[in-house]
């Protein structure tokens, strides 16, 4: 059984989640069973019962819904699905008011289906550890809090107070959970927290659930309430700010919440379980729910490392040019407990580029993050030099310097110079090709690309690129090091622009080759946010300069000679930047003005592209262009051998290009499509053959 069930001589019941040849408990077909059996126990020996305790057996208490039998759910299982979900929260209910006190021991992390059983206790007591997660995150993987979360959070903390844990997943400590009214008591031990339920079932043998009590109010007050619905009225509109409407299940969750909170208890959960259905029933949650949950845990496994070699951790990392990157690097590994030799040209720029850290850390002290002898700690494993000599005894150094073969063949070779014969070398290029850059190196086998993200303390993601004669021990280092510094490595093989820098590219470029076409540059962006892109293709061509795209394109100009096919966004670069003036941001705009102390606006000199004549093309065109125009260049990615796993494509597509979340990331997106090949072929007649399906597409899609 999934439950163990003990009585002792005081007549308190202990129920032990205890799910059999499982690390973590789950509400699966087992639970569920065991779950319908202990409660029809306890009804049966409610008489010899004083009070129950619901506690874990596993290291965490409980870890929510089995996601495996989620997503294989078929769109027309809803009706199963749904009677199934009301049976569940039947038992729970039975068990919430059987009439006896029930405590919830809380001795591991309860997130998601977990924390739902605990909030059908009368008592919830946890234990004081930092380590201990709560909540009900559901919403960040497309479904809502189905076994009652939903219901109970709003009758516990009122529609407002309920906001941010269902429709935002926000998750908290025990101690903040406490402090919300969320727990009642935090426990030294786990002794300390059972005899703390003993003690609370003796004291409250008449115990219930608020909304169970007579005379009952809904804190905060009701909908109808002015005050509340005043927050209301605006709440949907605020909500679709963020989606854009291409996620459901914020939308469902505050549907549920208002919906429920005015009938009574039944109707409320009945009301969720049809929201819960229909998103677990829909195709959004599953996109997510594959990637979010099932590839990222693959990753986290080092599915893509190479198997058969021993795991090794870093002690001291080099890294060249103390830029925002480079600066950047060098924080992400000193914050995680990394020695850090951060060399450049001068002290100075070493320095500065060491400053960076201090001042992310200034941000956290303010915030209560860290104390001030943590922030010291991390500064003093940052060590800012001009001396070539300082990189001795690095195991690994990271080039960071401006993208040029020649500079970067020459830190390669300085480096080298002092380092052990067995150190890895990589460089943190995001377009130039390793294999090319490798043959500066003493050891190509050690050579590897490690390309980061920015802003890299925000940033998650690392593309690890595999060199022509990259060995697979170098490999494994570098998915340990991004593991060790708490980023997640995906594994991409060599060439242009790799995968995320040569997707990314097809956004900016799409964005601008509508621009060219006389689209309206506010609907160009408007087309990228409605697609769920984080930022529009201007804005972020303005960020990355046009500068670099040019620089960019003359580089594979030059590579790929007669190969190459130029890209009618070129012509836009070449105006902008040659004609207009405009180079990107740190110029001082291009397509946006940045006024001072103002709001970023597009700029007025954009006028100049416009074709009067030409009718405004279909908003939906234009999403699909800008999402089939990654989408496809990742499928060509794996037609040329630079992807190996769709799971790290769609990863590395939501994580470092910010592909949007809501289609589980861009082979996923070709994927869920209702006919892929047939859009891609539409657009291709329209736009161009950069649109046409790659060879290898129909069978990779199964069709």
């Amino acid at each position: 059984m999934s439950i163990r069930y003990d009585i002792d001589a005081d007549r308190i019941v202990t129920l032990t989640l205890d799910a059999a040849d499982d690390k973590t408990n789950t509400m699966n077909a087992a639970f569920r069973a065991a779950l319908h059996a202990v409660a029809n126990r306890l009804e049966a020996e409610r008489g010899q019962i004083a009070g129950v305790i619901v506690t874990s057996a596993k290291r965490s208490f409980f870890s929510g819904g089995d996601l495996k039998e989620l997503v294989a759910i078929p769109s027309d299982g809803a009706e199963a699905f749904f009677l199934m979900v009301e049976k569940l929260k039947a038992d729970m209910r039975r068990i919430e008011t059987l009439g006896v006190p029930l405590v919830a021991a809380i001795n591991g992390s309860a997130l998601g289906g977990g924390f739902e059983i605990t909030l059908a206790c009368h008592h919830r007591i946890a234990l004081d550890d930092a380590g201990l997660r709560l909540g009900l995150p559901e919403v960040t993987l497309g479904l809502l809090p189905g076994a009652g979360g939903v219901t109970r959070m709003v009758r516990l903390l009122g529609l407002q107070g309920a906001f941010e844990y269902l429709v935002e997943g926000k998750q908290f400590g025990a101690q903040a959970g406490l402090k919300a009214g969320l727990l009642h008591a935090l426990a030294a031990s786990t002794e300390d927290m059972l005899a703390q339920a003993r003690a609370w079932i003796k004291a409250n043998p008449h115990a219930k659930q608020p909304w169970d009590t007579e005379g009952y109010k809904l804190p905060g007050g009701v909908p109808s309430q002015p005050k509340v619905a005043q927050m209301l009225a605006v709440a949907p509109a605020m909500l679709y700010e963020k989606t854009r409407g291409n996620y459901p299940a914020p939308e469902a969750v505050l549907a549920a919440m208002v919906e429920g909170a005015q009938v009574d208890f039944t109707n409320a959960c009945r009301i969720e379980t049809r929201y819960f259905t229909r998103l677990a029933t829909g195709q959004v949650a599953k996109n997510m729910i594959a990637t979010l949950f099932f590839a990222m845990n693959e990753i986290k496994a080092g599915a893509s490392r190479p198997a058969g070699v021993a795991v090794r951790q870093v002690a001291r990392v080099g890294v060249l040019g103390a830029g925002m990157m480079g600066a950047g690097i060098a924080w992400a590994c000193a914050s995680k407990g990394v020695q850090v030799v951060l060399k450049d040209v001068s002290l100075a720029a070493a320095e500065k580029g060491k400053a960076y850290s201090a001042k992310l850390l200034d941000k956290r002290i303010a915030k209560g993050r860290c104390s001030e002898a943590e922030a010291a700690a991390i500064l003093a494993r940052i060590q800012p030099t001009e001396a070539v000599a300082d990189l001795a005894g690095c195991e690994l150094v990271i080039e960071a310097v401006f993208e040029s073969r020649e500079l970067k063949a020459r830190v390669t070779q300085e480096a080298e110079a002092v380092l052990a014969a067995d150190a890895v070398f990589a460089s943190n290029t995001s377009t130039l090709p390793i294999s090319g850059l490798a043959q500066a190196s003493r050891a190509p086998a050690r050579f590897v690309g490690l390309h980061f993200f920015s802003p890299v303390d925000k940033m998650q993601l690392v593309e690890i690129i595999k060199g022509r004669d990259t060995d697979a021990a170098t490999v494994a280092l570098a998915y340990d090091f991004v593991q060790q510094i708490g980023k997640t490595p995906i594994v991409v093989n060599d060439g242009r622009g790799f995968f995320t820098s040569r997707v990314f590219g097809c956004y900016i470029n799409e964005g601008m080759a509508m621009l060219a076409e006389g689209v309206p540059p506010a609907m160009v962006e408007q087309a990228g946010l409605q697609a769920g892109m984080p930022v529009g293709p201007l804005a972020v061509t303005d960020e990355v300069s046009l500068t670099l795209c040019e620089h960019i394109s003359k580089q594979a100009r030059e590579d790929l000679g007669d190969a190459y096919v130029a890209h009618p966004a070129e012509a836009v670069v070449k105006r902008m930047i040659h004609v207009l003036g405009r180079s990107g941001r740190a110029a001082g705009g291009g397509f946006y003005d940045y006024p001072e102390g103002g709001k970023k606006q597009l700029w007025p000199g954009l006028a100049d592209f416009a074709q009067p004549d030409r009718p405004l093309p279909d908003m939906q065109l234009l999403i699909d262009r800008l999402l089939f125009a990654q989408a496809l260049e990742t499928a060509r990615c794996f037609d040329e051998g630079v992807l190996e796993s769709e799971r790290d494509a769609n990863v590395g597509a939501i994580l470092g290009i910010g592909f949007p979340v809501w289609s589980g990331g861009a082979m996923q997106f070709l994927h869920q499509h209702g006919d892929a090949l047939g859009r891609a072929a539409e657009l291709a007649v329209a736009h161009g053959d950069r649109f046409a399906a790659p060879a290898g597409l129909a069978a990779r899609l199964g069709r």
